[in-house]
């Protein structure tokens, strides 16, 4: 909404904290990062004084220089006036942690603890309506927010502003198996089947670039060259990257890798390729013929064709030739591995961003959910989903970082990290820190258990020490069974704009927030802080420093009740990490894990613990766009506490819309009610029900069930921490363990 123009100033007001001050050239075209600036209308008065206008909302007073567009000052109501709009800026993140051991310098995001920040959106390249990319003239085009700490609120408007994340499928968030190494057809079909014998669900199967021609100049001869090198980074660039490009299939390595494929996706795997398209389209690749002749060339010339996102025939060719043909045969996603540099043709376009947008374009067509595996490339990035972080060195250091990383990447909007759990290369060969990595990794956005070829370095779980082996794979189950929640959690960052993992200062304003560095609300109700350090080797034992918000907290693991307000040392054994309940939290998953079963039918274990509270389980097909026609169904939990009375309610979609069984198994698991007197009712009728100690087992009957399920709790004992001094004779440790410790 346009409040002012005159000579080469614009204003205008996108909502009550959302100004956009242009100075030059206007545009009203989507740029890269940008996408829509029309949210509503908004009250407002303003006044020209001098070469101050002021512009006035009911929250925020904004005063801009009429000489050069800057936002002189901005008033927010609960937070006074802020002049400085860069000072306490939160960390947002970074392009890649690539060779990093530990911490990596972080851009800043679009938040600040000073309530007021500003987004620069002047070399951000226009996009046009039909599709091209252009520079724009010289301009000043900023964007000032005037949030104080409603960050979350501040993300939801960023979004509207620049895009919306997408909706990625069900199985993105289920376990990744991945490794750069020469694995043969039958290597790779044998440790996929491992992991099904095991009854460890793996829902990502990625090929790294070793399922195309590697070996090209040893192979192929010189002319495999996609240049000659002018300078010593050339040389290098050359002799040692040649082999990083392809689009043809190793044979040799994959003799059948359509027999491969067509396995994968009928043992539950959804399968992605790595790419490094850089080093464009060489003479051996299968389809260089067909490129040629689409472009005009002569293939008996064998000259490369080079790579240029900017060429619109090029990049037609490159999907329908290179590509698309490799999806038809079952390759459902790819892996972009952009490493080589951040110009083009077009001055201010970065391939990286380009290949992300235009490979998300591309692989919608279809009404199909888009999705790669790609880097971060600047703000605007979350509308190309999914990140992966690079190839970090497999240290403590390394893992101490990394939720760090994730957390702040939300001040950025970017949602989706995805790291090599476990670390990649390098560093050491250490079972512990490979369970706590992958501990974090089952509590993190995507959990992708990557790593370089070395022999030390696999991730398979039953390669390292058998108790190892055991909680491992036992994570690795509970990944799965979470999916349900952690699809809602996926919903909510898509219609709400909330992070998965969401730094503690979204949801608490205090100093305390802003410390618990490492901790975070995960899916909305789980607070998780993983254990980063090594253990004490007198005890056995690690631990994590965490900051309780006020309240009633549970550890989901061990059943330890705590009371908030205060930070906790909490020391754990290697089988589990600090993960808490609230009171009143509602946790949906699946009854069982030992398979890649991503359906709707299976039973489902409602996990609650005491109070009062609420949840919505959204559940759709998983893999469609139906969704955005409606077609998703939506399952209330409620919980109520009254005195020694606690109460859940579950109200059923209206209309399954086809999506759901005709009749569905809820197992309601009460967490922290050690007995007790049960009595369920279901629209009125009594059912036939099972139940243990902690257990009650609904079904949820299309003729019986007209409107709700009614669970009562009453006459309960509440589980309470148990008086561990009493054991502490002979029991050190494990009082340790289970006692922990007040740290400040």
């Amino acid at each position: 909404m346009i409040v002012f123009e005159k000579n080469d100033l614009r204003i205008s007001l996108i909502t009550p904290r959302l100004i956009r001050t242009e100075k030059g050239a206007f545009t009203d075209l989507p740029t890269q990062t940008v996408q829509s600036r029309d949210f509503c209308q908004v009250d407002y008065s303003i006044d020209e004084i001098g070469n101050v206008i002021t512009v006035t909302t009911d929250v925020a007073c904004f005063s801009i220089n009429k000489k050069n567009g800057d936002l002189l000052s901005v008033n927010i109501d609960e937070l006074g006036a802020i002049v400085d709009f860069n000072k306490g800026r939160l960390p947002g993140t970074a392009r890649t942690l690539d060779r990093a051991n530990g911490a990596v310098k972080l851009e800043k995001g679009i938040t600040s603890v000073s309530g007021a920040s500003v987004m620069d959106d002047s070399n951000s390249l226009i996009l046009n309506p039909d599709g091209s990319i252009s520079p724009r003239p010289k301009c000043s085009d900023r964007y000032w927010f005037a949030y104080g700490h409603d960050y979350l609120g501040q993300l939801r408007d960023f979004f509207r502003l620049t895009g919306e994340v997408p909706l990625i499928p069900k199985y993105a968030l289920g376990n990744w198996w991945s490794r750069y190494r020469a694995y043969t057809q039958e290597e790779y079909r044998a440790v996929m089947q491992k992991f099904i014998d095991r009854h460890l669900p793996v829902t990502v199967a990625t090929i790294d670039m070793d399922w195309h021609w590697t070996d090209v100049i040893s192979r192929f001869g010189d002319k495999a060259r996609a240049c000659k090198p002018s300078c010593k980074e050339e040389i290098i660039f050359n002799t040692l990257l040649q082999g990083w490009t392809g689009y043809s299939w190793n044979t040799e390595l994959f003799p059948d890798y359509k027999e491969l494929l067509e396995w994968l996706h009928n043992n539950g795997f959804f399968t992605t390729l790595n790419i490094h398209p850089s080093q464009g389209v060489r003479f051996f690749e299968d389809q260089y013929k067909e490129m040629c002749e689409r472009l005009s060339r002569d293939p008996a010339s064998k000259e490369y064709i080079p790579f240029d996102v900017t060429d619109a025939e090029f990049l037609k060719a490159y999907f329908e030739i290179l590509h698309h043909p490799l999806e038809e045969n079952g390759v459902d996603f790819w892996w972009i591995d952009w490493q080589q540099g951040t110009r083009t043709k077009i001055p201010g376009l970065d391939p990286l961003w380009a290949l992300n947008h235009y490979h998300t374009l591309d692989s919608a067509r279809g009404e199909k959910r888009p999705l790669i595996l790609s880097r971060y490339s600047g703000l605007g990035s979350h509308r190309y989903p999914l990140g992966f972080s690079g190839d970090t060195v497999c240290t403590w250091k390394s893992l101490d970082f990394q939720p760090y990383f994730t957390n702040c990447a939300a001040n950025a909007g970017y949602t989706w990290w995805s790291h090599d759990i476990g670390g990649h290369m390098h560093g050491v060969q250490d079972d512990e820190l490979y369970l706590r990595w992958l501990q974090y990794g089952v509590f993190s956005p995507i959990n992708r258990l990557h790593s370089s070829n070395s022999d030390f370095m696999g991730k398979e779980p039953w390669k390292r020490n058998y108790a190892v082996c055991m909680v491992a794979e036992d994570f690795l189950r509970l990944r799965h069974k979470m999916i349900p929640y952690l699809y809602t959690a996926n919903h909510r960052t898509y219609t709400e704009g909330e992070p998965i993992c969401m730094p503690m200062y979204y949801r608490y304003s205090c100093p305390e927030a802003y410390e618990a560095r490492n901790q975070y609300i995960f899916g909305g109700q789980l607070l998780v802080c993983p254990i980063t350090r090594p253990a004490d080797k007198r005890l056995n034992l690690s631990y994590a420093d965490v900051w309780l918000p006020n309240g009633r907290w549970t550890d989901i693991f061990n059943g330890r009740i705590y009371d908030g307000g205060r930070w906790v040392r909490m020391y754990r054994d290697l089988d589990s990490i600090p993960v808490l309940a609230p009171a009143g939290a509602i946790i949906p998953m699946y009854r069982s894990a030992d398979t890649n079963d991503l359906s709707l039918d299976q039973p489902l274990e409602i996990n609650i613990w005491r109070g009062n509270g609420s949840y919505e389980l959204y559940e759709d097909d998983g893999l469609s766009n139906d969704y955005k026609q409606g077609k998703s169904v939506i399952t209330r939990f409620d919980i109520s506490e009254q005195g020694n009375k606690l109460g859940l309610t579950i109200t059923p979609p209206s209309d399954n819309k086809g999506l759901l069984p005709s009749d569905r198994t809820f197992y309601i698991n009460v967490r922290d009610i050690v007995d007790g007197k049960r009595e369920v009712v279901v629209s009125d009728k009594p059912v036939v029900i099972e139940f243990d100690n902690i257990r009650t087992t609904v079904n949820d009957n299309a003729e019986e069930l007209k409107s709700t399920i009614l669970t009562r709790v009453q006459g309960s004992n509440d589980r309470k921490t148990m008086s561990y001094r009493k054991r502490l004779p002979g029991f050190v440790k494990d009082a340790l363990s289970e006692f922990d410790a007040l740290v400040k």
